[in-house]
């Protein structure tokens, strides 16, 4: 049964980053309105937490920390890690604009979970005949394509990319982050194939992802393209922020082609769908910075 607390020693709240990785971070603008009403209004939304482990919240409790402001815990009460992913995952689906890289990470952690759950239960006794455990995986991906609209492929697909996502992790968390928020813009077949690469194949990926040279020879492609679209709109009298911008809306549109050529060719409709909302969020995103500046 869940509990509500009111909390002021928040020494006990332990974060984890296979949790924490799973909430997309605020746009620099948006953190800052949220840290603003708090300093303004107090923190009306509990942070939610497991045993102890923060599971929702995390710009909040970061916030209310760091200004000492009071806030509500509420304990929630789950049989395992995997429950709280599965918790976690459908919380940011239903309320979040995530990208294409998200969604497929989310949809492929929460079908691991089901799957890590049924394996629990296999060895807490439970007998299984032959042949049972391809029914529960076939069961499990249906059941996952027809709540998140997508065809029985896609969920085959997005297990494989979460576990090459998690791979990344595993090396460095910062270049995660940076792949699951378009940061860096990286091959969904690429992620796929990450289980199968050579450790030093890995390893060097992740340096580059990590360093910012990573897909080094598409992005000098893509910053020739976006110098030649500037000078065809821009003099040397255009101010350096103008042409600064138009560079960034370049970068931005290479990675939407990228991902939309892919998912063309898998006739995927809601990864063709979830590509043009990420452009749109991001284009939105570049608007509010720009709307500051």
């Amino acid at each position: 049964m869940d509990g509500v607390n009111d909390l002021e020693n928040t020494t006990q709240i332990i974060i984890d980053n296979d949790f924490k990785v799973l909430l997309p971070a605020l746009d620099s603008e948006t953190y800052r309105l949220l840290e603003e009403n708090i300093r303004q209004n107090g923190c009306r939304d509990a942070i939610i937490v497991w045993e102890g482990i923060l599971i929702d919240g995390h710009n909040r409790y970061e916030i209310c920390t760091r200004h000492d402001i009071p806030f509500t815990i509420v304990e929630k009460e789950f049989e395992s890690r995997e429950e709280v992913l599965i918790w976690i995952v459908s919380n940011q689906i239903s309320r979040r604009n995530l990208t294409s890289i998200q969604l497929s990470h989310f949809r492929g952690v929460h079908y691991r979970a089901e799957k890590k759950i049924q394996g629990t239960n296999r060895w807490n006794g439970q007998e299984f005949k032959s042949g049972q455990n391809d029914d529960f995986n076939e069961k499990t991906v249906s059941k996952l394509a027809s709540r998140y609209r997508v065809s029985p492929k896609t969920i085959g697909r997005d297990k494989n990319i979460s576990e090459g996502i998690d791979i990344i992790g595993g090396i460095s968390p910062e270049a995660q982050r940076k792949v699951l928020s378009g940061e860096v813009v990286i091959n969904k077949q690429e992620l796929e194939k990450m289980a199968s690469k050579p450790m030093e194949e890995v390893e060097e990926i992740v340096a580059e992802i990590d360093d910012g040279t990573y897909n080094r020879v598409e992005r000098r492609k893509a910053a020739a393209s976006a110098a030649t679209e500037t000078e065809k709109y821009a003099d040397d009298s255009t101010p350096e922020e103008v042409r600064g911008i138009n560079s960034t809306i370049s970068r931005i549109t290479d990675g939407f082609y990228v991902q939309l050529r892919n998912h063309m060719k898998n006739a995927d409709l809601e990864e063709i769908k979830s590509a043009i909302r990420s452009y749109i969020v991001l284009l939105e995103e570049l608007y509010r910075e720009i709307s500051v500046g």
